[in-house]
């Protein structure tokens, strides 16, 4: 048997999982790490906690397959995005904890940049917003306040990567230095039209050019994985930031195709093919893969917070223990309170891009309860996707795709996707396999290495476990949508 090794590396956990030829799901493991909270709005990992469990789940999924590094044709790897490390060029010591991409430190010089009149350029180059958001303006707060941080990087002694990068550079050695598009896209750094750094962006924000990694597709040649590690070397041949790579798992490979990844936030894509199309309603311009050096654009939606509000109502709250509790209580919901939560734990992202602005709860009376607080929550979720899709529709001068194919481990909450289907009033897919993100990076290593399908091949493997579609009568939807833009609004003002 030959088989394609999976990393998927996470918010708030790590995982490994191996698939067969079939491309079929073998072993997996998975690991959490913790996460670290200095300040109010910041959000930092340990490095050594990101490696650590990557290298740890790797192991155990290949032992659990009685597998060897001769049975494993390729690596492929899937990332957290945006979240941005500084390592020594020499050693790898990180110079400071990873800045996660929900870190918010940075919100008052993205205002400064705005407001000096940068943002129209930034955009015009990147596809994206001036929001703490993206790794740029993380990158340059470790330059700036991390003792000697920026003279070391002037000297050519630092490195800078995403998670992909800085696992990649674990994985060989220090050999290799490098990345995907999809992962350049979401720095802030990248022009996606050029296919290159943009130095004006670097100069703007005093990124030394030196300490970024060489781009290449997201089927390339990455690198070898280190003997020591496995028990024998490896090719890494597949990269892709998680939501591209879940795009590809999807196999959304035709203009108009859509999907949507339920994990700690939720990511709706629109593939927009040769087209990068400029977003009128605040959504980003990305690139939803890169093959041949020949990127397919998308266009990106970005919530913050889905999957996380209900480790809320686990962990904050405690009125769970486990996120399949949230179904049966959003059942048992009393229908005549319409409690309204809008999560705005880190702000708000697509369209509103409100850095500052935090959660709040409306309609609670005294009747309000745990089972309320469950519903308000998982429904929070399809509100903020039909934000993203009516943007989408704008943008697009219209009605798209009427199909959107799910993925991420909320989904399996047959509650929610049937209250989504129902807000955003068009059918919801949910595909046989759930762990899209994994596939898709399974698929970019295991195509190169010649294992599996082309992309048409693949294409047509993709199979439907559920279908649901929309029940809500029209009045009722548009009746729950006005008091959640209401409720936005409210929150926004506070």
């Amino acid at each position: 048997m030959t088989y394609i090794l999976a990393i998927d590396q996470g918010t708030t956990s790590s995982r490994a999982i191996l698939f067969d030829e079939n491309m079929k799901i073998k072993t997996s493991a998975q690991e959490e790490f913790p996460q670290h909270f200095p300040q109010s709005g910041w959000v930092e990992h340990d490095p050594s906690d990101l490696w650590s469990t990557t290298a740890a789940t790797c192991r155990a999924a290949i032992e659990k397959a009685g597998a060897t590094p001769d049975d494993i044709a390729a690596i492929g790897i899937t990332n957290q995005r945006e979240t941005t490390l500084v390592w020594d060029k020499e050693t790898g010591e990180p110079v400071y904890n990873a800045i996660v991409w929900q870190d918010r430190r940075t919100a008052e010089y993205c205002r400064a940049l705005k407001a000096a009149g940068h943002e129209e350029m930034v955009t015009a180059k990147t596809g994206l917003l001036l929001d703490p958001y993206f790794s740029s303006t993380k990158l340059r707060w470790i330059l700036e306040n991390v003792d000697g941080a920026r003279a070391r990087a002037e000297a050519g002694e630092l490195l800078f990567g995403t998670v992909d990068t800085f696992l990649i550079w674990k994985l060989t050695g220090g050999a290799e230095h490098v990345t995907d598009a999809t992962n350049a896209a979401r720095t802030m750094l990248y022009d996606i039209h050029m296919g290159r750094w943009s130095s004006s962006i670097c100069a703007l924000l005093g990124v030394p050019m030196a300490m970024l990694p060489e781009v290449k597709d997201c089927a390339a040649d990455f690198g070898m994985a280190r003997a020591d590690l496995f028990g024998g070397e490896i090719p890494i041949l597949g990269v892709a930031g998680d939501q591209q790579a879940a795009t590809v798992g999807q196999a959304c490979f035709e203009p108009g195709m859509l999907k949507s990844t339920y994990g700690t936030g939720c990511f709706a894509l629109l593939n927009t093919g040769d087209e990068a199309v400029t977003s009128k309603n605040r959504l980003l311009t990305t690139i939803a893969y890169q093959f041949d050096g020949k990127p397919t654009y998308a266009l990106e939606g970005s919530i913050f917070i889905a999957g996380a509000v209900v480790q809320w109502l686990r962990d904050g709250l405690k009125i769970i223990r486990e996120a399949s509790e949230t179904q049966p209580m959003a059942d048992q919901a009393d229908e005549t309170q319409d409690v309204i939560l809008v999560p705005a734990f880190v702000g708000l992202g697509a369209p509103y891009w409100e850095a500052d602005c935090r959660g709040a709860i409306y309609g609670l009376t005294r009747n309000s309860g745990p089972a309320e607080f469950a519903k308000a929550a998982l429904e929070s979720v399809g509100y903020q996707t039909r934000d993203l899709l009516e943007a989408m529709t704008a943008d697009m001068g219209g009605a798209g795709d009427n199909v959107l194919r799910v993925d991420g481990g909320m989904t399996a909450s047959d509650w929610a996707m049937q209250f989504l289907s129902d807000i955003i009033g068009a059918q919801v897919d949910r595909p046989e396999v759930l762990e899209t993100t994994a596939l898709g990076a399974a698929w970019l290593a295991g195509s190169r290495a010649g294992v599996y399908p082309d992309r048409d091949g693949f294409a047509a493997s993709w199979a439907l476990e559920r279908r649901f579609e929309p029940a809500m009568n029209a009045e009722t939807r548009d009746r729950k949508y006005a008091a959640w833009k209401k409720a936005v609004a409210a929150t926004i003002s506070v």
